[in-house]
């Protein structure tokens, strides 16, 4: 089954009432296990990768991630061009509920050439390996002016076997109330859909912005990898 196919068999009304309602949602498996093995393995060739950031040295908590150059394995190219299409009428959506402009066009291909017209030209999938100890801090990846309104993150690795805890966080901050925290084990081969900077929120005055911000809390044991896919491009 191709990346088409698997994103097709998802219930993408419930996961847009569950992005409605958390601001994430968990796919159907996207990855086999075999999959995932192979693409968390492209960890050491670092001719994959245009970049890597150590966490710990930019406080941003402790662990490290790498930068796809724009020569993208033919998995992640698939599976992003795949779930475009379908995150594309819920951002839409969105940023009518908030009356905000939906610059997004259909294609997206089209898109990121936008995203490089505008100077974000350098690419933002990654590829991030946890080990006993690291963490992520809470963060927004916006890498410029240009930006879409979910991401995806897939887990490469087993949940509770491969490693225990690295439970993905997302923290929202909600309109005139406390903070919200959401936890979500990643699944082997499952992604999880979820806001990268704002979403919709109503209240008594009508829908808000609600700021959200993700993390990944403390690996307790073994070593997790992820898949992150961005959906703009970055500076």
């Amino acid at each position: 089954m191709n990346a088409r196919d698997r994103t097709g068999t998802a219930d993408w009304k419930a996961i847009s009432h569950e992005l409605d309602s958390y601001g994430c949602a968990l796919t159907p498996q996207l990855l086999t296990p075999t999959e995932c093995r192979a693409l968390s393995s492209l960890y050491e060739d670092e001719d994959r990768f245009r970049t890597t950031i150590d966490m710990a040295r930019y406080r941003f908590g402790s662990g490290e991630y790498r930068y796809f150059t724009h020569d993208l394995p033919e998995p992640v190219a698939a599976l992003r061009a795949a779930l475009y299409p379908h995150l594309l009428p819920i951002a839409r959506d969105w940023a009518a509920r908030l009356n905000r402009p939906a610059p997004w066009p259909d294609e997206l291909d089209e898109w990121i050439g936008m995203c490089h017209a505008a100077g974000q030209d350098r690419s933002a999938q990654i590829l991030l390996r946890y080990d006993e100890g690291d963490w992520n801090a809470l963060h927004r990846d916006l890498f410029g002016d240009l930006v879409f309104p979910m991401q995806v993150v897939i887990g490469l690795d087993a949940y509770g076997t491969d490693y225990t805890g690295g439970e993905f966080l997302l923290v929202e901050q909600r309109p005139r109330a406390q903070s919200r925290g959401t936890t979500t084990p990643l699944p082997q081969g499952h992604g999880l859909i979820f806001t990268t900077s704002e979403r919709p929120v109503q209240t008594k005055r009508g829908w808000s912005a609600g700021a959200v911000r993700h993390g990944v809390s403390t690996v307790r044991s073994g070593r997790r990898h992820a898949l992150g896919l961005v959906f703009h491009d970055a500076s």
